[in-house]
């Protein structure tokens, strides 16, 4: 009988820098009892936005531009950032087995520097009163509860840069949002990396008079619409005109869509459903029916 060596197995490849820490936070989230499931996409529950969007929604862990059409509509971008997230938090999984996830909060960065060049009186809409804190009463008209909500309100773009950054490094918040009056493509490329690295969103305000080259992966302007009227003549739901300028491995488009903030939902104006008005640049227009 012929005998067998065993020769020893060779050794595993030593793992990359990403995958070590991908593989160290697996393990992190496992035995802090979190779920390692974390939603790799905003969607809107609305086809006609998905659809042109990669994996059918924004992705969860990279900077998103939102650009007010003029100065005065920028109480409406903030009101359009909220409400997307006030959609992402419902959506994200909160069952008893996961506590940590319903303690996850938002971080706002309101530098005080940025409302000023908009105007103080133009954010009392979304901020209650004549200073830079978002109020309770306007997060919850949007469908956001106002305890999830972390406010900061740095007084130079310096510190609001680095608010941003430490918040998506932490991997605390469970998303951020930021307003800055000036970006550069450097600037953007090193918060869009934190994102990705954090595996969290980032919302991004800006200015349209300073827009320049940046690395984020959807840039959105948006518009105030005139909002829908209950029979009482109060308003019932907050509608924008949006516009996706730029859309990395996706498509443009424009809508009308207004926001149902006790279902956390959007859907397209009654007035303007025709889906012939969302077509994109690479799309054909429908044949009217003889």
């Amino acid at each position: 009988m012929v005998g067998t060596t065993a020769f020893p197995s060779p050794p595993a490849p030593p793992l990359s820098r990403r995958a070590a820490l991908a593989a160290l936070r697996h393990w992190l989230m496992r035995e802090r009892g979190w779920s390692a499931n974390v939603p790799a996409r905003l969607s809107f529950g609305l086809c006609a936005l998905d659809s042109h969007l990669p994996n059918g929604g924004l992705g969860g862990a990279a900077l998103h531009e939102i650009v007010p059409a003029t100065q005065a509509a920028f109480p409406a971008a903030l009101g359009f950032a909220t409400a997307v997230l006030a959609r992402f938090i419902s959506s994200s999984p909160d069952s008893p087995s996961h506590p940590h996830r319903r303690q996850k909060k938002i971080v706002f960065v309101t530098p005080v520097h940025a409302l000023r060049q908009y105007g103080l009186r133009q954010c009392d809409r979304l901020c209650g009163h004549l200073s830079s804190h978002v109020s309770a009463h306007g997060l919850y008209s949007l469908g956001f509860d106002p305890r999830r909500a972390i406010i900061v309100n740095p007084a130079h773009r310096q510190d609001a840069l680095w608010a941003l950054v430490e918040s998506l490094r932490s991997r605390a918040p469970q998303a951020v949002v930021g307003i800055i009056d000036q970006l550069n493509l450097k600037t953007s490329q090193k918060l869009h990396l934190a994102a990705v690295d954090a595996g969290l969103p980032l919302l991004l305000l800006r200015p349209s008079q300073n827009l320049e080259s940046s690395a984020a992966a959807t840039r959105w302007r948006i518009a105030a619409a005139p909002g829908a009227r209950d029979r009482f003549g109060s308003y019932a739901r907050a509608r924008w005109r949006l516009k996706l300028e730029r859309c990395r491995n996706g498509r443009p488009g424009e809508w009308v869509v207004e926001y149902d903030h006790v279902a956390h939902c959007f859907s397209l104006v009654a007035a303007l459903a025709d889906l012939s008005f969302s077509l994109g640049a690479g799309d054909q227009p429908r044949r009217q029916a003889s």
